[in-house]
């Protein structure tokens, strides 16, 4: 997936994975997942995604700071 966030493609292909969460088992209405990614020069985003009665109904891409995405990672050790 690709988005355009201020003027920055963050796309899911051209990335590294750091940490990849997943709730729920696959087909699951309320699973979701969360994947934290970087990119090549050092942004990082989250890509989430879920079932219909998850908090994430569609594919999303939200940058994230280098601050933050190490909150993520504490959050999900």
């Amino acid at each position: 997936m690709q988005k355009t966030i201020c003027k920055r493609v963050y796309d899911t292909d051209a990335s590294t994975v750091v940490k990849k969460v997943c709730v729920g088992t696959f087909g699951d209405a309320a699973g979701y997942e969360e994947t934290l990614y970087m990119t090549a020069d050092g942004l990082y985003f989250v890509y989430t995604n879920g079932g219909e009665e998850s908090p994430y109904t569609a594919e999303d891409i939200k940058r994230m700071s280098k601050a933050n995405a190490d909150k993520w990672l504490e959050a999900h050790a």
